[in-house]
């Protein structure tokens, strides 16, 4: 596996410098799609717009979500998994807040051998022990407290005891075993900058700093809504109808790209459903709308109407992949407010195109989090190409090679319900060996914690 340097691949163009800010950053994207030669795939939406090539449709739907104001709030240590810190994590205390034993063994002070001392020795969690004498040992537990004047804590299984006395099997160092005060941070140290997402890890550190809730960011609220009236919710497929894919495929895969989701509703393609997607487009609370179907130009395709007469700004109209192609994105308020759609093609697989491409990069933005690392690995086969188009593949991932999978028409789930994440196909294909950038599923990749 070989890492992709992103931000020399994002700033290729041209040579031109970084953007200073995510608003500039997407003004000179939208400029660049503006100049671009326009992709024989025309228009989806029949708006005569150009299809965005993809590596630049992900950077517009990324950089769409980075200038939008952050929703905070204060979660418990049970509901801030996966969301992304508004704020640095500094230590509340020292910690090791006290010198604390690291082994099951003995607490003793100056040379040996040594005198043990009566009692049931100090566990962890006892009160403070009294003061070790000069030549004295006591029985301690990892994690209890050391009496003051402790030399070493010398383990269970080197030292030996001989009457009242305790003798070591080895030569004793100062300080050895012994996990004194704040060697891990000292109270008011940077423990995590903001912006870290709260993984297990996290967590476990926030509850030993003291931490009983975090501040985060939450999770993009997303609203799904599944356009068409040819699906059925059960049985078997029959007199032109079909079973609808989607419906149970998007709710948790958006959830494991870090989304909370706030329902999922299909509409139908006659003017009722038309005018429940106009409402939804005007009048949802959800950060993101997520349709599927109707982003065509067919005669039911609702999707470009309803924008255009909601007055959303489309910042991504068709991108030049296949399948999937017909994807769009667009800005449903102002840049602060971050409301966006992104409409999926009806096709199964065209619409996990259409996550990969435009909803991961949007909502990791959204949610504060860093973009995901980007890295190629050499494909196993001869993939065949596009002429114009990138294509997305799936594929398996062995130790050496990415393995490309059959079944990846655009109405086909078979290979990527198999696959471990999708190869980015060039136009014209990929010779075997040749490296290929690599995108994981969520679930392969730890799904929200990556």
């Amino acid at each position: 596996m070989t890492p992709i340097d992103a931000d020399a691949d994002a700033n290729a163009d041209a040579g031109r410098p970084a953007p200073a800010t995510a608003e500039q950053a997407l003004d000179e994207a939208l400029a660049l799609v503006s100049r671009a030669a326009p992709a024989t795939t025309g228009a989806p939406g029949g708006t005569g717009q150009r299809s965005v090539p993809w590596l630049r449709a992900r950077e517009i739907a990324a950089y769409a979500g980075s200038g939008v104001r952050a929703r905070t709030h204060r979660a418990s240590l049970a509901d801030a998994l996966g969301e992304v810190l508004a704020a640095p994590l500094d230590a509340l205390t020292d910690l090791p807040s006290f010198d604390t034993s690291a082994m099951d063994g003995w607490a003793v002070s100056g040379p040996g051998p040594w005198t043990v001392r009566p009692g049931s020795g100090v566990l962890a969690g006892s009160d403070r022990p009294a003061p070790l004498a000069d030549g004295q040992a006591v029985r301690i537990a990892t994690g209890a407290r050391i009496p003051s004047d402790t030399t070493a804590v010398i383990r269970s299984e080197h030292c030996h005891e001989a009457g009242s006395q305790l003798f070591a099997e080895r030569p004793v160092s100062t300080g050895q075993d012994i996990r004194p005060r704040g060697q891990e941070c000292r109270s008011g140290d940077l423990l995590l900058p903001a912006g870290s997402l709260v993984t297990p890890a996290v967590l476990g550190l926030a509850a030993a700093a003291g931490y009983d809730e975090l501040p985060t960011r939450r999770r993009p609220r997303v609203e799904i809504l599944v356009l068409g009236d040819e699906l059925l919710t059960e049985g078997l497929p029959h007199d032109g109808l079909i079973r609808d894919a989607l419906s149970p495929m998007l709710g948790p895969w958006l959830t494991r790209l870090g989304a909370e989701v706030t329902g999922t509703r299909r509409l139908g393609d006659d003017p009722a459903g038309a005018e429940a997607l106009f409402e939804a487009v005007t009048g949802s609370e959800a950060d993101l709308i997520v349709t599927t179907g109707g982003t065509a130009s067919g005669p039911v395709d609702h999707v470009h109407p309803v924008l255009q007469r909601a007055g959303a700004e489309l910042l991504v109209d068709g991108v030049a992949v296949r399948p999937g192609h017909p994807m769009l994105l667009a800005r449903l308020g102002d840049r602060a407010d971050g409301r966006h759609l992104v409409g999926l093609p009806g096709n199964p697989l065209a619409a996990v195109s259409g996550l990969l491409t435009l909803a991961d990069p949007l909502l990791r933005a959204l949610a504060g989090r860093r973009r995901r690392p980007r890295y190629t690995a050499p494909v196993r086969d001869d993939v065949p190409g596009h002429p114009e188009d990138t294509r997305l593949v799936p594929v398996l991932l062995s130790d050496e090679h990415a393995v490309p999978l059959r079944y990846h028409g655009p109405a086909m789930l078979r290979g990527v319900a198999a696959a471990d994440a999708l190869a980015v196909v060039p136009p014209h294909g990929a010779r075997a060996g040749q490296d290929l950038e690599i995108l994981d599923l969520p679930w392969v990749a730890g799904g929200c914690f990556t």
